[in-house]
């Protein structure tokens, strides 16, 4: 059985501290040759100019494939095109291309007057000017705001109309959601591919807010088998074994990319990629 193509997504660092974790992380993950990393755009845009300099600077020293976010929040047209400019001149090609979350403390995304309002808009702003390989966002369980998922297909599919080349999906607990969704895509037309996105579980509170806030689903059986483990004191042996099982029954399916959100805590992704025979190929050359 051949092994998987693998990515990997980061945040970018806020301090000082941050910024050598990061390094950290991409050192370690680095030696496996991913497709491409990705770095994190905050929510309501706090982090645009941390994402900025994260993205640009791993270019550079690393030499990999880096794919920064961008989002519709808080800034008008200009100001959005002109960072993807700054991209494209420093090299960068790859764009995850999203509409971005509400700023904290408001209920719902609201376009900036003079932005972009939609994914869909942005997209096809960036696809016009040639510049760049777009990726897009999916929910196989259905984007909290879509009134039902064929109406949240629908909307894939005319992100990806609008000129993004693959999707990346949300992360899910069982690979059944992952095949029914991409089944369900498949009859709506798309044909383009579909990268499940995969998180390994670091903290198990913290994962379940998160799963909770963007409707992902929570087997019961997962939720038991992590509270047992929380009182042993085995999660990370449990993550990096659901995990890999998750991995394993998406490769069967016919996945042949994973997508692993590594929240820059690198250990459990790099342990279920070797798990999964992705072994080290490559050493980083230019870090400072």
């Amino acid at each position: 059985m051949s092994h998987p193509k693998v990515s990997f997504e980061f945040f970018p660092p806020r301090n000082l501290e941050a910024s050598f974790r990061l390094w950290d992380c991409v050192n370690v993950l680095a030696p496996l040759a991913p497709d491409f990393i990705s770095v994190t755009y905050g929510a309501g845009g706090t982090t645009r100019q941390l994402t900025h300099e994260a993205v640009t600077t791993l270019h550079r020293a690393t030499g990999l494939p880096v794919a920064a976010h961008l989002t519709c929040v808080n800034a008008s047209r200009a100001e959005t095109l002109e960072i993807a400019e700054t991209y494209a001149q420093a090299g960068v090609t790859q764009i995850v291309a999203l509409r971005g979350d509400a700023p904290k403390g408001e209920a719902k995304f609201t376009a900036h007057p003079e932005g972009f309002a939609s994914s869909v808009e942005l997209i096809s702003a960036l696809a016009d000017t040639g510049k760049f390989t777009l990726r897009v966002g999916a929910y196989p369980e259905k984007h909290p705001e879509a009134s039902s998922l064929a109406a949240d297909i629908d909307w894939l599919k005319a992100k990806l109309d609008a000129g993004a080349t693959s999707a990346i999906t949300q992360f899910f607990f069982e690979a059944e959601t992952f095949f029914r969704f991409r089944d369900a895509a498949t009859r709506a037309g798309i044909t383009a591919p579909i990268i499940p996105g995969i998180l390994p579980i670091e903290n198990w509170a913290g994962a379940r807010r998160f799963a909770e806030a963007c409707g992902t689903s929570i087997p019961q059986v997962v939720s038991d088998a992590f509270e047992h483990a929380t009182r042993d004191g085995n999660t990370d042996l449990l993550a990096t074994a659901l995990a890999t099982e998750l991995c394993d029954d998406l490769i069967e399916g016919g996945v042949d990319h994973l997508h692993f959100y590594t929240l820059n805590r690198p250990e459990l992704t790099r342990d279920v990629c070797h798990a999964l025979g992705v072994s080290p190929k490559v050493r980083l050359q230019n870090v400072a």
